[in-house]
């Protein structure tokens, strides 16, 4: 048996392509690039957003009950650091570490106990919430089946939180599951086609190659092929969904599969992926999938909750916690697809949201860290993590043949190698595919 990369496809760029090549842009340049530290004693130092993480723990520690979160100013190149009251000593240490303190109302455990407060009174099928750092609230977000009394309670919830303590909004479009995804990955379940996207190349804890895809993907079906209709190639080991979060660690079946840690932005070039990254509010991101290819956008909330509606109980609701919030637009197929950082760092996965890549909305995303902590695995080999080296000449065209997918349902469209979709259909709904497409880079034995 021979180990090769899956054969690219050529495909033209399509209507979405536009946007993409846009992220492609941003992305590229400044794959490797540096911020530089200009600290002084004075002023606040410059940093990368990857510094984020590692200071606010530091500082969240020194602290203590004062830290009231953290968020990144991309545009100065500065760390925000929330305090609450106005001890002169907590204000100097943020800035003796180069940061820049921000006095804000509400602190971290009473933001914690607004959020439990609206899980145990407002679960309701299509609303989400997350901490928003920068507005020192908890931002709630209805989606368009959230009407009636379900509306006026989750408005009640929110007025009885307190003033300042949560905002909450309307979406246009409808939360639900992206299944359908950087290259694609397909399972047949109850006779219909699954299509999801691989995140990340990891090795798994007992040494052998895996991937981290959704966990909606991972319940959806145990087996999954790199083709339409095609022979697995690798099988389920663990999967969370619903619940603490949305992520499985799938197993290659051949212990000898090669699975670069690298993503593939398209025009044959890749970012290499050399580290897992905690997410923060304010950051740039960039996320690929195979239905939509590469979009960019911004970290707007951290440890979201999202209640979609379950697919198996008309009247239940598949909670999920612990998720980010982004302004990254995602679709139908794009499910489990990596969203990374321009410097290489893996951040999540691609769970679900509202809207489109055409009218925006909400997505929500994995942590990578986390799913890495719950199944033992580690990035890519020895330490890196994977994501394609397949060529993606940009974003497919949404429209083309794409439906919806429910973790257990049917999933329509296609995508090649490139990660571009065809949208060939036959009538049943099933997508007409030789290939992958999630730009995962994923070698497989043939």
């Amino acid at each position: 048996m021979s180990h090769k990369r899956i054969p690219k496809r050529k495909a033209a760029i399509a209507a979405g392509s536009v946007a993409a090549l846009g992220a492609a842009a941003l992305l590229l340049p400044n794959a490797n690039a540096s911020q530089t530290d200009s600290s002084t004693d004075a002023a606040p130092r410059t940093f990368k957003a990857g510094d984020v993480s590692d200071l606010a723990s530091q500082l969240a520690s020194q602290l203590g009950d004062a830290f009231a979160g953290s968020y990144y100013s991309a545009d100065k190149q500065q760390i925000i650091v929330n305090v609450v009251g106005n001890d002169s000593n907590v204000v100097n240490a943020i800035r003796k570490a180069g940061a820049v303190p921000n006095q804000v109302r509400n602190s971290t455990a009473a933001l914690q106990t607004a959020a439990k407060t609206l899980r145990t009174r407002a679960t309701i099928p299509g609303t989400a919430w997350s901490v928003d750092p920068k507005t020192n609230e908890i931002r709630v977000t209805a989606d368009s089946t959230v009407t009636g009394s379900e509306w006026n309670t989750l408005q009640s919830t929110v007025k009885n939180l307190g003033s300042g303590v949560a905002t909450v909004k309307k979406s246009a479009g409808t939360f639900k599951t992206f299944v359908s995804g950087g290259d694609a990955v397909f399972a047949q379940v109850n006779g219909g086609g699954v299509r999801c996207s691989l995140g990340f190349n990891v090795t798994a804890s007992d040494g052998s190659p895996a991937f981290l895809t959704a966990g909606h993907c991972g319940v959806a079906a145990k087996q999954w092929s790199d083709s339409q209709n095609g022979r697995p190639i690798a099988t389920v080991d663990q999967a969370t969904f619903p619940g603490n979060g949305d992520f499985s660690l799938v197993k290659y079946d051949d212990p000898n599969t090669q699975a670069p840690s690298e993503v593939n932005v398209g025009n044959g070039q890749t970012v290499q992926i050399n580290q897992a990254a905690d997410a923060v509010v304010g950051q740039q991101v960039f996320r690929m999938g195979s239905t939509t290819g590469l979009h960019d956008g911004t970290v707007t909330g951290l440890d979201a909750t999202v209640n979609f509606q379950s697919e198996t109980d008309p009247n239940g609701v598949d909670t999920v916690t612990g998720l980010i919030q982004t302004d990254v637009c995602a679709e139908a197929g794009d499910s489990g697809g990596s969203l990374f950082t321009q410097d290489g760092g893996a951040v999540g996965l691609t769970s679900g949201g509202s809207g489109d890549c055409t009218t925006g909305g909400e997505t929500f995303f994995q942590p990578v860290t986390t799913a890495l902590q719950a199944t033992g695995a580690t990035l890519g080999a020895g330490g890196a993590a994977g994501s394609g080296t397949g060529d993606r000449s940009g974003a497919v065209d949404p429209s083309a043949g794409e439906q919806t997918a429910s973790p257990g349902g049917q999933s329509s469209g296609t995508a090649d190698p490139s990660g571009q979709s065809s949208g060939a259909t036959d009538p049943s709904g099933q997508s007409q595919s030789s290939g992958v497409g999630d730009g995962s880079g994923l070698v497989s034995g043939q």
